[in-house]
């Protein structure tokens, strides 16, 4: 087996794209707690002092908008004017219409609601089934936003980011290789004292001790060496621009769309998760180490005009007999995978930050294969794992 290094990154709760995404899921889960059939498109802008909404929402609810943006960034930490924007103060602009008829005429009858090709992948490398470079990096902001709510490391501010490079043998995870992190920090700090603060605070708990050799890996904390000037100020943020932060972290192919701010009528979100789910499960049944789903749709129509299945050689059966597999085992058209994973429930303001998959929500129970009540996204069930194998024949 030869040896290589494939690198990924998370952005925090503070980064602007970020805070972007967390508004317009905030947006859509308001909508959705009021008209689970709300038709949600919400897109967002932020900068300096200023927060614009915009998009095209059908609905039967009402919600403040205002109210929830400033909601939303008071919960990530912009409640200082001087760092750039001010939940209590800034600008709201909001700008809506409604969805258009010639959309609606096509989703009101089951139909997808744009055309396009999602992607789900899952590996057997961590036990989340997720590809071990973009778990670190999420668990590294993660961290940082974890040490600056509790007041461990009160200097820190609320934008941030991580980037973590793991060597592998062949599939298999074997070193952590180079950790960079990049965190926003009052003025009155040294860079030395933040960078020993942050490899022992941060990059230490957060990252597995097996990989990790703090003596035998580069680090790049700040590496300009000063980040003061940040979240909107220093650069405007907008809602789905981190779409390979919110998936695999570029292990595997994505189809181009965002998720943060659509209802599930949107395929780019529901079927990306459906994806997902059933690769999630192909791994679980045994069928192969690694698996990536691609599924495809036009606008109006219910089925997906294209199921793919790649196991990079990994499979223990013939890729074709997947393809059947998931077909008979996964209703793919969007209403099914709507009822099925539960996507007209306001969930998604916590899908917004650390990924979308891959990991559990303390707000998201679901049933384990034992009966217990494990609280894990829908979409990160093990649950059709029998059906696979029996369509398989493992």
């Amino acid at each position: 087996m030869s040896k290589r290094l494939f690198t990924s990154e998370s952005v925090g709760e503070g980064h602007p794209d970020k805070l972007a995404d967390q508004v317009s899921d905030a947006v859509l889960d308001g909508i959705l707690a009021q008209d689970p059939n709300s038709r949600v498109a919400c897109e967002t802008l932020v900068t300096t002092g200023l927060v614009l909404v915009a998009g095209e929402i059908s609905t039967q609810g009402y919600l403040e908008i205002p109210e929830v943006v400033r909601g939303v960034l008071k919960d990530v930490g912009y409640t200082n004017s001087a760092h750039g924007i001010d939940a209590e103060t800034c600008g709201v602009l909001v700008s809506l219409d409604r969805q258009s008829p010639d959309i609606a005429q096509g989703v009101d009858t089951g139909g997808a609601g744009d055309q396009g090709m999602m992607f789900g992948y899952a590996t057997d490398e961590t036990d989340v089934l997720m590809p071990a470079p973009i778990v670190f990096a999420h668990r590294l902001v993660g961290r940082l936003a974890e040490v600056r709510h509790n007041g461990e490391l009160p200097w820190l501010r609320p934008d941030g980011k991580a980037q973590v490079t793991v060597e592998y043998d062949g599939d298999e995870p074997v070193r952590i290789d180079t950790v960079v992190v990049s965190a926003q920090h009052d003025p009155d700090i040294g860079s030395e004292e933040i960078r020993s603060t942050i490899i022992d605070q941060v990059v230490v708990p957060a990252l597995p001790e097996e990989l990790l050799d703090p003596g035998d890996c580069t680090f790049h904390i700040n590496p300009t060496g000063n980040f003061v000037v940040g979240g909107p100020q220093g650069d405007a943020g907008l809602t789905g621009r981190k779409i390979i932060v919110d998936t695999y972290g570029g292990m595997g192919r994505h189809g181009g769309g965002a998720f943060s701010g659509k209802d599930s009528t949107k395929v780019d979100r529901s079927a990306a998760y459906a994806a997902r789910w059933a690769a999630k499960n192909l791994i679980a049944a045994g069928a192969a180490r690694r698996c990536e789903i691609q599924l495809a749709y036009a606008i109006g129509v219910a089925e997906p005009v294209s199921v793919h299945v790649d196991a990079f050689g990994t499979g223990k059966v013939p890729e074709e007999q997947m393809v059947r597999a998931v077909r008979k085992v996964f209703d793919l058209r969007p209403d099914g995978i709507i009822e099925r994973l539960r996507l007209t429930d306001p969930i998604f303001q916590r899908t917004a930050v650390l990924g979308h998959f891959g990991r559990q929500s303390e707000e998201v129970p679901h049933p384990g294969a034992n009966g217990d009540s494990v609280r894990l996204f829908p979409w990160e069930a093990t649950d059709r794992v029998n059906e696979l194998k029996e369509a398989l024949g493992l």
